[in-house]
C-alpha cells in the first residue's frame, strides 16, 4: 500500500492554475508561489479578523449595551431580572440565518472543521465567511458564553481554502493553505503570531505537517499580525503584573496544578458534549433549543454576570488577583454550565475563549488556596491565575505548545513560562490518560474518524464496508457437491462461497484452500458435500464497519474476502468484501485527495 501511495505522490502534479502559468514565465519556482500565495491569505486573514471584530463590537453595543440602557438593566437591583433577555434576543435574531442555511449555523462547528480539513480534502464553502461572522457576533455580542477563536479560525481557514480553489491548489497544498489562513485569523485575533503558529500544526493539522509547509504557516501568520496591529496597536491582549517564581517550592505546586487542570480539563470536556447530547435529545422545535440555552445562561447571568460573554475584562482582573476565591470558585463550575448550554443548545461560537475564562478562576482559585497556605513561598493568586489560562487551556485541547506560546504573548510575561510549562505539559499529559480525546475531536471520534491514528487509518475509518462490498456473490446449498462448487470457483472466479441452509442462512464458508488437495480425485469431489468441508466459525463483517477494522479480520488468519452480514440477521449474506477492494478504495481516496 505504500508503494502505491509513493508512487502517486511522485505522479502528483501541482495546480497552480493560471497563477502557475504566469509564474513560469518569470521563472519562480513553485515553492514561491506558495509562499507567494501564503502572504495573500495572511493579509486577507487579518482583514477578515478586523471585520469580525468590528462586527461582535457593533452587536454588543447595539444589543447589549443599549439593551441595557433601555431596559434599565445597567441599574442594578430588580432590573436584573430581564437580563436574560439580551442573549434570547442573540439567539432569535439567529434563527432566520439557521433557517436559510440549515447545518451550517448552529453549534460548535469546529470539529466538523477539522474533519473537512484532514479527511475531507478541504474544500470550503466562502459563504462560510459571512455566516461564521454575523452568527458567532450575534451569540457572543448579546451575551451569551462562547469564545470568537473557534469561527475566526473558520473563517481564516475558508480565505486559505477560497484561494486555493481560485489558484486551483491540489490537495496538499489546499490542506497548508486553510491551515495558513487559520494560523493568521488567530494571530491576529490575539495578537499573537507564534501562538497562531502553534494552533494551526497542533489543532488545526493535528500536528500532521512536514518541515517545508512550516514556512507558510508563519508567513500567514505573521503578515496577518502586522495587519492586525496596524489596526489595534500592538499592546498584549491582558496587561498583568512581571510575575516570577518566588521559590523553587512552587515548582511542586505548580505540578500538582497541572494534574489538577488536566482532570478539570477532562470534566469540562464530557460535561460539555453531555449536555449537548441532552440538548439533541430534547423534543422542541430545534430553533427554539438556541433560545432555551441563551436563558439559561441568561440566568445565571442574573448572579454572576461574569460568566456572559467571551468574559476577557474578568480574566484580566484575575489575573490581576481583584476576584476573590469564593466567586472564582463558582466561576469554574458556572462557566462549563453557560458554556456548554450556549453552544450545546446551538448558539454559535467557540470554546477557546471560555477555556481561558475557566483557566484563569481555577489557576486563580488554587492560588488563593497555596497563597494562605504558604504565604512566604508562593506568588499571589494573580500569578496563578496567569498560569491557569495556559494550562486548561493545553489540557482541553491537547495542545501543550498552544498554550504556553499563547499565554506569553498575550501577557508579554516571561518570567512565569517555567511552571507554565511544567503544567501545561503535565495538565495534557493527565487529561490525555485520562480521556483520549480533546474538547475538538470528540465528536469526530463518534463518527468513527480513528483521527489520532495518523492519516491513513483517518482516511481508512471515513470509508464503509457497506461502500465497496460487492453483491454479485454466490452461495452454495449445503448438499452441493464439491464439484459444482470447484466448477463456480473456476468458472466464475468466486474462491470464498458461503454455503447456505434451505433458509438461506449461512452455516459455513468453503475457499479455494479448502477444495485443492482434492481437485484431482474425480471421485471425492462427486460424494463429498459442502457442509462438510466449509468452516464453520466465519469471519463477517458488517455494513457500517470501516476499513480499518476489514484489515483487522483479514489478517486474523491470512484469509482474502470476508462475508459481509447485518446485524439484525448475522447469518444473511448480503456481500463479500475482498482484501483487494478494500486497498482498492483507499488508494482511490488517497489519490481523490491529492488531486482535489
Amino acid at each position: 500500500m505504500n508503494d502505491v501511495i509513493k508512487a502517486a505522490g511522485e505522479r502528483e502534479t501541482s495546480k497552480l492554475g493560471e497563477l502557475a502559468s504566469l509564474l513560469k514565465k518569470f521563472h519562480i519556482t513553485e515553492h514561491t508561489a506558495l509562499i507567494i500565495l501564503s502572504f495573500l491569505v495572511g493579509a486577507l486573514a487579518g482583514l477578515a479578523n478586523i471585520l469580525f471584530r468590528s462586527t461582535l463590537n457593533l452587536v454588543h453595543q447595539v444589543v447589549f449595551v443599549q439593551g441595557s440602557r433601555l431596559l434599565s438593566i445597567d441599574q442594578g437591583g430588580l432590573h436584573r431580572v430581564l437580563l436574560p433577555l439580551l442573549p434570547v434576543a442573540g439567539a432569535l435574531l439567529i434563527i432566520p440565518l439557521s433557517l436559510a442555511f440549515p447545518g451550517e449555523v448552529n453549534g460548535y462547528g469546529f470539529p466538523k472543521f477539522i474533519e473537512l480539513v484532514n479527511i475531507r480534502g478541504g474544500v470550503i464553502r466562502i459563504r462560510n465567511i459571512l455566516l461564521k461572522t454575523l452568527a458567532p457576533a450575534l451569540t457572543i455580542g448579546t451575551g451569551g458564553s462562547a469564545g470568537v477563536e473557534g469561527p475566526i479560525a473558520i473563517i481564516g481557514g475558508t480565505v486559505g481554502s477560497g484561494v486555493g480553489q481560485l489558484f486551483r491548489a491540489s490537495g496538499s497544498r489546499m490542506k497548508l493553505l486553510i491551515a495558513a489562513g487559520s494560523a493568521g485569523a488567530i494571530a491576529a485575533t490575539f495578537n499573537a503570531p507564534i501562538a497562531g503558529v502553534m494552533f494551526a500544526i497542533e489543532i488545526v493539522l493535528l500536528g500532521d505537517y512536514e518541515i517545508s509547509s512550516f514556512a507558510a504557516i508563519v508567513i500567514s501568520s505573521g503578515i496577518a499580525t502586522v495587519i492586525s496591529r496596524g489596526f489595534y496597536g500592538s499592546t498584549p491582549a491582558f496587561s498583568v503584573p512581571q510575575y516570577h517564581l518566588r521559590s523553587p517550592v512552587e515548582i511542586p505546586l505548580y505540578i500538582f496544578f497541572g494534574v489538577l487542570a488536566g482532570t478539570l480539563a477532562v470534566i469540562y470536556i464530557k460535561v460539555f458534549h453531555r449536555i449537548n447530547d441532552v440538548f439533541d435529545a430534547l423534543v422542541v422545535h430545534p430553533q427554539m433549543k438556541p433560545v432555551i440555552g441563551a436563558l439559561i445562561v441568561g440566568l445565571i447571568g442574573i448572579f454572576l454576570p461574569q460568566v456572559m460573554g467571551n468574559g476577557y475584562e474578568f480574566i484580566e482582573a484575575s489575573l490581576m488577583g481583584k476576584i476573590v476565591f469564593p466567586v472564582m470558585v463558582a466561576l469554574v463550575i458556572l462557566k462549563i454550565l453557560a458554556t456548554s448550554a450556549t453552544i450545546g443548545s446551538g448558539g454559535a461560537g467557540g470554546v477557546f475563549a471560555p477555556s481561558l475564562f475557566i483557566g484563569a478562576m481555577a489557576g486563580g482559585s488554587y492560588g488563593w488556596l497555596v497563597h494562605w497556605l504558604f504565604p512566604a513561598y508562593t506568588a499571589s493568586p494573580g500569578a496563578y491565575a496567569t498560569v491557569g489560562i495556559g494550562s486548561f487551556l493545553a489540557a482541553a485541547t491537547h495542545a501543550p505548545l498552544t498554550g504556553i506560546f499563547l499565554l506569553f504573548e498575550m501577557t508579554g510575561n516571561y518570567r512565569i513560562i517555567i511552571p507554565l510549562m511544567f503544567s501545561s505539559i503535565i495538565g495534557t499529559l493527565v487529561a490525555k490518560r485520562l480521556y483520549p480525546d480533546s474538547i475538538d475531536t470528540v465528536d469526530i471520534t463518534k463518527k468513527g474518524i480513528k483521527i489520532h491514528m495518523g492519516r491513513e487509518a483517518a482516511i481508512m475509518s471515513g470509508i464503509r464496508i457497506k461502500d465497496i462490498m460487492r453483491g454479485d456473490f454466490i452461495t452454495a446449498p449445503e448438499d452441493s457437491t464439491l464439484d459444482a462448487i470447484i466448477n463456480d470457483m473456476i468458472g466464475k472466479e468466486k474462491f470464498y462461497i458461503p454455503v447456505v441452509n434451505p433458509e438461506g442462512l449461512m452455516t459455513g464458508i468453503v475457499s479455494f484452500q479448502d477444495v485443492r488437495p482434492v481437485l484431482l480425485e474425480e471421485k471425492i469431489k462427486g460424494i463429498v458435500r459442502a457442509r462438510q468441508v466449509a468452516t464453520e466459525e466465519v469471519i463477517v463483517m458488517y455494513p457500517d464497519e470501516d476499513l480499518n477494522a476489514a484489515i483487522e479480520r483479514f489478517s486474523l488468519k491470512d484469509i482474502a474476502e470476508i462475508p459481509v452480514v447485518t446485524r439484525q440477521e448475522p447469518k444473511k449474506v448480503i456481500g463479500m468484501v475482498s482484501r483487494g477492494d478494500v486497498i482498492s478504495a483507499y488508494n482511490k481516496e488517497v489519490l481523490k485527495k491529492r488531486k482535489s
